[in-house]
């Protein structure tokens, strides 16, 4: 599988995190061996792209963090099934109702398995996606690598230390991971825009009936944004069917409620091999003014 290097919007973007100087790829005319990026900076700091095509800008010694193979496996396993597309197509309607493909960079904070960025880079944007797991960041390059895009590349880093220059994204997409305002309106440019997606009170309502003997809806998120001003919604709500106990499985591992439930109530989904259950998400857009 090719690897994907970071085109020159992307790549343009990025600041070395030690230094803040501006990378240049290196190693790019072998056929094989090492390709890297490497800063202009006294230093000449030195960044290698994995096999499939990530960097970690993660210090050495630092321990992995974020999801694990098996939480980002089963995430994979059952965006796969697309139950969740309307919300994906929703998320790329959104952006793309406030920012044109070419309009600059696109970064995805807390962009998992890349799913989402996935498909922002099939419509045309340029895409940098940023997650502190290392397992979901491979995933995520291996995805873009076989979509066969040009334009999406994958690092693993903290969404509150973005390797980013000031100013140099155009958009911000932070789908039910942290929301970092500090951090993105430093990344952001004038009139850049944050997308925020987070859960809807119904929520996966079904599936927390199937687990637990009493249900509340879900409340609003704690940590929207309070420096930026609100210039769009949108709430997507549909039910869905998943048909056999391992999508069940799948989806109960990539929601909070995986480590919040016993193993009293998480035994309940055991042998269940159909549930249905409400998808409620809510989209805002937030603007950095001038």
């Amino acid at each position: 599988m090719k690897r994907i290097l970071p085109n020159k919007t992307i790549l343009n973007s990025l600041s070395c995190p030690i230094c803040s100087g501006n990378f240049s790829l290196k190693g790019v005319e072998l056929e094989r061996g090492s390709i890297s990026l490497l800063c202009d900076g006294v230093r000449k700091h030195c960044y290698d792209l994995s096999s499939s095509g990530y960097v970690n800008f993660m210090p050495p010694g630092h321990s992995d963090g974020g999801d694990s193979k098996a939480a980002v496996r089963a995430r994979t396993e059952f965006l796969n099934t697309d139950l969740y597309r309307p919300c994906a197509d929703a998320l790329t309607e959104m952006l793309a109702k406030h920012l044109a493909p070419n309009d600059g960079l696109v970064l995805d904070a807390g962009c998992g398995e890349g799913y989402y960025t996935e498909l922002l880079a099939r419509k045309g944007f340029s895409c940098l996606g940023f997650d502190l797991s290392r397992a979901a960041v491979d995933a995520a390059s291996k995805r873009m690598a076989r979509a066969d895009h040009d334009n999406g590349f994958f690092c693993v880093g903290s969404v509150f230390e973005l390797p980013v220059a000031e100013n140099s994204c155009a958009a911000i997409v932070n789908i039910f991971a942290p929301c970092a305002e500090n951090e993105f309106l430093r990344a952001l440019r004038s009139r850049g825009i944050l997308l925020v997606a987070y859960a809807g009170p119904e929520h996966l309502m079904g599936l927390k009936r199937a687990i637990y003997n009493t249900t509340k809806e879900n409340d609003g998120r704690a940590d929207l944004p309070k420096q930026m001003k609100q210039i769009d919604e949108l709430r997507v709500r549909y039910s869905i069917s998943v048909k056999t106990e391992a999508q069940i499985q799948n989806l109960f591992a990539m929601t909070p409620y995986y480590w919040r439930t016993s193993p009293t109530d998480a035994e309940k989904l055991r042998g269940l091999n159909e549930l249905d259950t409400e998808v409620d998400m809510i989209f805002s857009v937030y603007r950095k003014d001038e």
